[in-house]
């Protein structure tokens, strides 16, 4: 029965030249969760690298889709129909520009607020009522153009915390699917 099972899609570029940049930072989370799952992750013909398996006991597809941050959509849009998940149990995790650097915020639907990724998945999906682990990478210095910011790794001080708020925000996910939105925004909105 597909209701009862999770889309966890986490957001970035693919490939070795973007592995460590700021718009990866979705992507790092769904790599925990992996592991946490004891998963590896296959090629799916969705245009996505996935995990099938249970996470929190709960049944749980875990994705990164292999297209750039810009045409997210078209692969999160193929699983949903694959595995036949309602939009209500689609949860993306990317970064997001404005909120400080170590900083979560979970919700449920609203704009993209110039998250190119985000506004492929709302156009592909046609609806923005799906779950999003917003993983804050904080603004970017002076006047730098906020596209080359998000291209750029994370600084040296930067990475010594990354670690830790990536398995924050993996804890986020799996409080999401099993305590539900309230509880887990209690919990890790900071």
């Amino acid at each position: 029965m597909a209701e009862d099972r999770w889309l966890v899609a986490g957001l970035g570029n693919p490939g070795p030249a973007y592995a460590g940049n700021r718009h990866n930072v979705g992507r790092f989370v769904v790599d925990v969760l992996a592991a946490r799952m004891s998963g590896t992750f296959k090629s799916h013909r969705a245009r996505a690298d996935v995990i099938e398996g249970r996470l929190s006991g709960l049944r749980t597809v875990l994705a990164k889709p292999r297209s750039y941050m810009n045409e997210s959509g078209g692969p999160i849009v193929a699983l949903r129909d694959f595995f036949k998940i309602p939009d209500e149990r689609i949860v993306i995790v990317h970064d997001e520009l404005d909120i400080p650097y170590g900083t979560l915020r979970l919700k449920f639907g609203g704009g993209d607020n110039g998250h190119n990724g985000l506004r492929s998945v709302t156009k592909a999906l046609g609806t923005p009522s799906y779950y999003r682990v917003r993983v804050g990478i904080g603004r970017p210095p002076g006047q730098m153009d906020p596209a080359a910011f998000v291209l750029r790794d994370f600084s040296a001080s930067e990475r010594r915390d990354l670690p830790v708020n990536v398995e924050r925000a993996a804890d986020s996910v799996e409080a999401l699917l099993t305590e539900g939105l309230e509880q887990a925004q209690n919990s890790y909105n900071s």
